[in-house]
């Protein structure tokens, strides 16, 4: 089953809601809005503090306590404002649900400014691509919502000043089925294979991994009386997480004799989701950037396949010359008549003969002119694009290093800085312009270097991550006796070798080997890397990050795989 079809369920809802019970009572110090999906509540309670995570993303909907920091927007949200204003100083009085519906109602005891105690109700609706967060006063009148809903798109409106209306489900309640006889007639028309898909779409709250899981090696009846022991016993925390058949990808829970902490359940839940959106994160911002870089590297491709084709009508230039050069020697032995070719001798080829085509609507002086024009003509563009692919080239080069950082990046933050590497780069503009601009985008950050480190028999060598971080290790970082690697013609990273005493051989091979493993020649057991002392790299006026010119160097064959 794919990750994104993992669900939390109203039987994972249940169980957390029953551990979030040891936290009633306590007080809403802080509310944060970290993104356009996330509620952060801080909460104080006999002496402790709690984050109770409140997440509405279609496909990670939950709520949990969390142990894991977002980094919030400079300017708090207006929900978050909103919520601040009548919820900070608050206290928890109740956490419910009704049934197996994964909607929660926190209750929550305010002082208003006539210092009366007035009671909220914050709503957490679970639902999917329909999850809310929704405010409401002790009428159940929607104060305000995270998401707004009108009439035209739903049977309930979401709307200041409604009153808040329970949604609606077409599934049967699993908790009200008395006995097996009623369990099984509702699904009674299914076959064996199709028991897990007939379970969750008859019964709400319960999902189709759950599912799947419970009717595995299982009897109709033993599957009713699983589910049965098992919701019940989420009334009494008695559950333990599992990662199903052993994939970090997707979990299920189980029936625990005891369980370790008050928490267990939330903060496995917690870490779940974290490691989970830290994934998709990186990737969708990885796949984001590769679509720019590929883009932009399409649109180079192309232009030095033009360029090549016009080289390609350059070649015949001089052949033009000499036509022109012929005619007119020959002129005061030609007619002024119009022909569509003329046959003369070539001195530049033994005096062999040679037809030369020609512009019948021209006389032959007129036909010499324009094969010299037509020759100057082409002479200056073999020039120009000559010039033009030498830096298409050196764009293109400097692209695929681009695609080499992206194949090493491995967290989210040097993902972040390969994206202000291209926004800072003129040939990513265009691409960067179409796609869309996130107006809560905080301004760039100071880079902030952190090369990967090596100690090797008590040498320091350190390995640049990324373009701009290689210039900083080359150029700034490094002292001129240092040592410089890269690969030979290869894209890899920069490799500082500090030199603050004798080097031997050893350690010469050993710093090329962390070179080659750092570079697109990785799986390769015989790679070229060049070095030499700092002071003899250069970077040349206007060049590409990275990008930089060396001399005095030598060359070291190794294998990375011993890196």
């Amino acid at each position: 089953m794919e990750e994104n079809e993992m669900a939390f369920d109203g039987i994972t809802t249940k169980a957390i809601v029953d551990e979030l019970q040891n936290i009633i009572g306590s007080k809403i110090d802080k509310i944060h809005e970290p993104d356009k999906n996330t509620i952060i509540l801080g909460l104080y309670l006999n002496g402790k503090n709690y984050a109770l995570n409140i997440c509405i993303d279609s496909h990670n909907c939950r709520i949990n306590l969390t142990t894991h920091q977002k980094e919030n927007p400079l300017v708090a949200p207006n929900f978050c404002m909103l919520l601040r204003k009548h919820l900070l100083g608050g206290k928890i009085s109740e956490i419910t649900m009704q049934g197996l519906e994964r909607v929660v109602k926190i209750s929550i005891e305010t002082i208003n400014e006539f210092n009366e105690i007035e009671a909220k109700t914050l709503i957490i609706e679970l639902m999917g691509k329909h999850s809310n967060v929704i405010l409401t006063n002790q009428e159940e009148k929607i104060i305000d919502s995270m998401r707004h809903i009108d009439s035209r798109n739903s049977y309930r409106e979401i709307l200041p000043s409604r009153i808040y209306v329970f949604p609606k489900s077409d599934k049967l309640d699993f908790e009200q089925i008395k006995d097996f006889n009623v369990f099984n007639e509702k699904i009674s028309n299914t076959e064996e294979q199709d028991l897990a898909k007939a379970i969750s779409s008859t019964f709400t709250g319960i999902s189709f991994s759950f599912a799947e899981s419970a009717v595995k090696n299982r009897t109709k009846e033993q599957i009713y009386n699983y589910m049965k022991n098992l919701i019940q016993n989420s009334s009494n925390s008695k559950f333990m997480p599992i990662y199903k058949n052993d994939k970090i990808s997707d979990y299920v829970l189980q029936y625990a004799e005891q369980k370790h902490n008050d928490f267990e359940l939330n903060f496995f839940i917690d870490d779940f989701y974290f490691e989970r959106e830290t994934r998709e994160n990186f990737n969708n911002y990885k796949n984001n950037i590769s679509r720019i870089v590929n883009e932009t590297a399409k649109k180079y491709t192309k232009r030095l396949e033009n360029m090549n084709s016009k080289l390609l009508e350059c070649k015949d230039m001089d052949k033009y010359k000499i036509y022109g050069e012929l005619i007119t020697a020959n002129l005061y032995r030609l007619s002024n008549e119009h022909s569509n070719s003329i046959q003369l001798e070539n001195y530049y080829d033994n005096n062999n003969l040679i037809t030369i085509p020609l512009d019948v609507k021209y006389a032959p002086n007129m036909n010499a002119r324009r094969y010299f024009k037509k020759y100057s003509k082409l002479k200056n563009a073999f020039k120009i694009v000559s010039e033009q692919k030498l830096e298409t080239e050196k764009e293109i080069d400097y692209i695929e290093s681009i695609k080499y950082e992206l194949e090493s990046a491995i967290t989210l933050d040097e993902l972040k800085e390969i994206s202000e590497e291209i926004k800072e780069n003129a040939i990513f503009k265009e691409k960067i312009k179409k796609g869309k601009k996130n107006k809560n985008t905080k301004k760039a950050q100071k880079y902030k270097f952190s090369p990967i480190e090596y100690e090797i028999d008590g040498f320091k060598i350190y390995v640049g991550r990324n373009n701009k971080e290689n210039d900083w290790l080359t150029l700034s970082f490094a002292q001129k006796t240092d040592i410089w690697f890269h690969t030979k013609d290869i894209h890899g990273s920069h490799v500082i070798l500090k030199a603050d005493k004798p080097i031997s051989d050893d350690i010469l091979v050993k710093a090329a080997e962390i070179a080659a493993k750092h570079s697109q020649a990785k799986e390769s057991s015989n790679v070229p890397v060049d070095y030499c002392k700092v002071q003899y790299v250069k970077k040349p006026n206007g060049s590409k990050p990275g990008m930089v010119i060396f001399t005095n160097n030598k060359t070291l064959n190794v294998n990375p795989l011993k890196a």
